[in-house]
């Protein structure tokens, strides 16, 4: 027995700001293409710690956990179980369609980050409000998606087009790889609305970029009728509950990217691949947190309801719309 319990390595203990974390099975190899273990996991989030803390700070949170590494099964967990520590923080949101509540992660400090990852979390996906009014969010989601014949060239070029609409809107937008093959940019607002009318001006921006650059866009709602080479502005992700990875969090797949922030300029160069859990943290040391700033204007969304009401009055619709 005593040959099993060391199999992933002895347990380890993390000083972690005032806390101290106890990481089981450190050696266990979550990453089998690259090797990396438990540990370099918890040794990345502890290394962009600023970072992920400032994209989680006060969210409710979703934790993608793989109990086994990549190889085994991967589990959404949106429920802090019990046992977690004492000094663990949760916010409880509700889910109407089903009558149910959820005590969900809410990060305050870096300590709360190593915790997921003793739990076996890789991938962290908050919500785009807070727990003040986890109803009004106060980050809108650009989430460019390529489809499967869509190079990474395409996604650059819808980016700028994105860029040339938040300019045009003097909106500040904030971008990063998504980990996979997208890009994301987030857009700090006030929290003046519900989830819906979030939504709504999403799509609003999605049809104007769509509008300017109809070769290489699409907002068309069911997958099956999306042209195959165009990257879907995915306004959805604004939805109430519909969570992405955040800024500094690894990605489940086998060279585990991380949703990097980037600059704007980097965009007509960044290979998000090349953007991994081993290459970040000297990134960061290097540049700091691009994403330092995001919190410094909250944007009136205003305009782009305008927008969305001239759509809907022209006869467009907005698709899938149920904020339950």
């Amino acid at each position: 027995m005593a040959g099993k319990k060391s199999e992933h390595g002895e347990p380890v203990e993390l000083t972690v700001g005032e806390r101290v974390v106890r990481l089981s099975s450190p050696d266990r190899v979550y990453f089998p293409e690259t090797g990396a273990t438990k540990r370099d996991l918890a040794d990345y989030y502890l290394a962009v710690g600023e970072g992920i803390v400032r994209a989680l700070y006060e969210r409710p949170c979703m934790l993608h956990r793989y109990p086994e590494g990549l190889a085994g099964e991967k589990v959404h967990q949106k429920r802090v179980p019990r046992g977690a520590p004492d000094w663990l923080e949760t916010v409880r949101v509700t889910f109407p369609r089903y009558d149910r509540t959820a005590d969900e992660l809410c990060v305050t400090e870096l300590a709360s980050v190593i915790w997921a990852v003793q739990m076996s979390t890789v991938e962290l996906h908050p919500w785009n409000s807070r727990r003040a009014d986890t109803e009004r969010p106060d980050e809108w989601r650009i989430d460019l998606d390529p489809m499967p014949e869509a190079g990474f060239d395409r996604v650059r070029r819808v980016a700028g087009v994105a860029q040339e609409v938040l300019d045009e809107l003097q909106i500040t937008g904030f971008p990063k790889t998504s980990g996979g093959d997208g890009l994301h940019v987030y857009v700090r607002i006030r929290p003046d609305w519900g989830f819906a009318d979030v939504r709504r001006a999403a799509l609003a921006f999605a049809r104007e970029v769509e509008r300017r650059a109809p070769q290489d866009t699409t907002t068309t709602w069911w997958r099956k009728d999306r042209d195959p080479a165009a990257v879907f502005v995915d306004y959805n992700q604004n939805t109430r509950d519909h969570t992405i990875a955040s800024a500094y969090s690894v990605r489940g797949n086998p060279r585990g990217t991380v949703s990097t922030p980037i600059r704007w300029d980097e965009i007509a160069d960044v290979e998000p691949q090349e953007l991994t859990m081993a290459t970040v943290p000297a990134r960061f040391a290097e540049l700091g947190d691009l994403h330092a700033g995001i919190d410094d204007v909250e944007h009136d969304i205003t305009p782009l309801l305008e927008w969305a009401d001239r759509d809907e009055r022209e006869g467009l619709d907005v698709p899938g719309d149920d904020d339950s």
